[in-house]
């Protein structure tokens, strides 16, 4: 089965790519195959965002459209930027972590507790949908640290390391989409697949 990775972000589709491949799910971009959608996120939850972005896709190619929202949740800011955190200082990964870097200034080291939060929606044609959601605990750090990764990865830290200084096996094993992906393979696997699902014909 081969699903379409509802998402223009890159490094997500690297992430659903890196995952899904060795579980022996095919996976391809809307880039690659020539697609520019951009969905409106009106949803209050991840799961509701993404639910939007997949059933946009799967209702524009006719072919299995997975999509996850995902975001960083922030205790002592009440769960800020939660569903927002792409769009948390409208400049991009930069701006985002500036600000976040700021509003958390004065926080203690104890208060600093977070968590990346992944739902996975998946549309077929039929109408049939399957989901997920995982989470991964960390804390915000004081500083950028490290190449890797995207978005809030440089100040997200599990255990000593930010996300930023991990590997991509490393992350892909603890992080919140490693683990939602995975999840979502179990639900599938568990289903019977039918020609319906796929929208192949005989």
């Amino acid at each position: 089965m081969k699903f379409v990775i509802a998402t223009g972000n890159e490094g997500k589709v690297r992430e659903f790519k890196r995952i899904l491949e060795p579980m022996g799910f095919g996976a391809v971009s809307m880039k690659e195959l020539g697609l520019v959608l951009d969905v409106e996120e009106t949803g209050k939850t991840f799961s509701e965002n993404a639910y939007l972005k997949a059933e946009a896709v799967c209702r524009l190619t006719g072919l299995p459209a997975i999509a996850d929202d995902s975001g960083l949740c922030v205790d002592a800011l009440n769960g800020a930027p939660g569903v927002y955190s792409a769009r948390y200082s409208g400049q991009g990964d930069d701006g985002n972590n500036q600000k976040l870097l700021d509003e958390m200034a004065d926080v203690p080291p104890e208060k600093r507790t977070a968590r990346y939060v992944c739902a996975i929606c998946c549309c077929f044609p039929d109408g049939t949908r399957l989901t997920a959601q995982e989470s991964c605990e960390g804390a915000i750090g004081y500083e950028l640290s490290g190449e890797q990764g995207f978005g809030y990865d440089p100040l997200f830290y599990v255990g000593e390391r930010s996300f930023g200084q991990y590997s991509d096996e490393e992350k892909d094993a603890i992080s919140h989409r490693g683990k939602a992906l995975r999840l979502f393979c179990e639900t599938l696997k568990k289903h019977r697949i039918s020609d319906e699902w796929t929208g192949e014909k005989d």
